[in-house]
């Protein structure tokens, strides 16, 4: 992953110097795990083709995804202090310079799938999903259940709509801007499907790492669902049920995986690794 770094480092070459700038370089080039770009990328080498192709799309969903965080640990939000293993951005800077460096990220995401390839439909097509799935109708969406969830979400099936358009929808968008980078539009059904399985599996292994591991292990701060009192997997399922699922959704992942016609080996090792996940 360290050319993608590189190239992440220079997307925000051309950004004027100022606090922002040094809020959203604190936020986006500091580690991470990286699992979206991850996936865009191990579509494109499935397809054979090189992953440098996928780089304009997956900084994008990357800055999606930082502002996402930024914003989601203010305090008026979850009020956490740590993210990935130091302070989060509105505790390094301040409250405004972390709204501030979440809305640059926001808007720089859409500079970055506007120019994801040579061809122009294809960056339409990657521009309007981009704002699809992390809008009102996608993320976003997801966000507002969650903060809800401490007193409105009471069943699976709640905490489920919210994991699929939380989490969900910025895992489905690397596989299916991928699909229109190798000009494969017919795999979007199945890609989708796919997507919003491996989304809820994470969720649901995020929630279970809650609770199980401590705030080193996770690079921010444990237990803060318990601390918020909002419900979880782990919360309505118990552990052992939510243990269960994962291995349940791992499954029918593999099973998603199967039905698509590109070279899915480094998928599947991917995929096995996200469900190992300690951290």
């Amino acid at each position: 992953m360290k050319p993608f770094e590189a190239y992440l480092k220079s997307s925000l070459a051309s950004i004027k110097d100022s606090k922002v700038k040094e809020a959203m370089e604190y936020s986006l080039l500091y580690g991470g795990k990286r699992i979206r770009p991850q996936l865009l990328f191990t579509v494109l080498q499935g397809y054979g083709i090189e992953e440098q192709v996928g780089y304009k799309a997956a900084a994008g969903i990357e800055m999606l995804h930082t502002y996402s965080l930024i914003h989601d640990d203010l305090p008026a939000m979850d009020n956490d202090t740590l993210r990935r293993g130091r302070a989060t951005c509105h505790i390094a800077f301040d409250e405004a310079a972390a709204i501030l460096a979440g809305d640059a990220l926001l808007t720089q995401a859409f500079i970055e799938a506007s120019s994801a390839s040579e061809d122009m439909l294809i960056n339409h097509k990657i521009t309007k999903a981009f704002g699809e799935y992390a809008g009102a109708n996608g993320m976003i969406l997801g966000q507002i259940k969650d903060l809800e969830a401490e007193k409105m979400i009471k069943n699976w099936q709640e905490i489920q709509d919210m994991h699929l358009h939380k989490t969900g929808k910025l895992i489905v968008l690397p596989l299916i801007c991928a699909a229109y980078l190798a000009n494969k539009d017919e795999d979007i059904e199945i890609l989708s499907k796919l997507g919003y399985t491996i989304g809820l599996l994470f969720q649901v292994q995020d929630d279970i790492l809650d609770v199980t591991a401590s705030s080193e292990q996770l690079g921010k701060d444990a237990q803060s669902d318990i601390e918020n009192d909002k419900a979880t997997s782990v919360s309505i399922l118990g552990i052992d049920k939510a243990q269960e699922l994962v291995i349940s959704l791992y499954e029918e992942a593999l099973a998603l995986l199967a039905q698509l016609s590109f070279d899915t080996q480094a998928f599947a090792i991917f995929l096995t690794q996200l469900k190992d996940r300690t951290c």
